[in-house]
């Protein structure tokens, strides 16, 4: 049996643009993916601060500091809008035991100010 455990949190980071006409997903400056352990591909949890509304996609790698948001979503999120996104993972109770939780901190150009790692077992 497996948990859903939340492994990476990008806090507050900003959207920098919204493209209404792609496919779909969420892109993602590679190196915020990195800091989050987001993988491509992955499903992960984006909450919008400036209208409570929370949307899933998966994400895909893109250039530094970017934060767009593709496909249906662009009309919920705007440029300039702090969002939290949260990358899930599906473990073991015995593994979610000795998992890494990790809080990256940005600057207002989305570039990595702090990263904060906990063990998820010492919450």
């Amino acid at each position: 049996m497996t948990i859903t455990v939340c492994t990476g949190k990008l806090h507050r980071v900003r959207v920098t643009e919204a493209k209404l006409n792609y496919k779909g997903s969420i892109t993602i400056g590679r190196e915020l993916m990195d800091a989050a352990g987001i993988m491509p591909c992955q499903l992960v949890h984006i909450n919008n601060m400036a209208n409570a509304v929370h949307w899933e996609t998966y994400a895909i790698p893109g250039k530094t500091g970017e934060i767009c948001l593709n496909g249906c979503p662009a009309r919920l999120f705007q440029p300039g809008d702090e969002v939290i996104i949260l990358s899930l993972e599906q473990l073991t109770r015995e593994e979610a035991a000795r998992a890494e939780h990790k809080v990256v901190y940005v600057d207002a150009d989305n570039k990595p100010t702090q990263i904060e790692t906990k063990r998820i077992s010492d919450k």
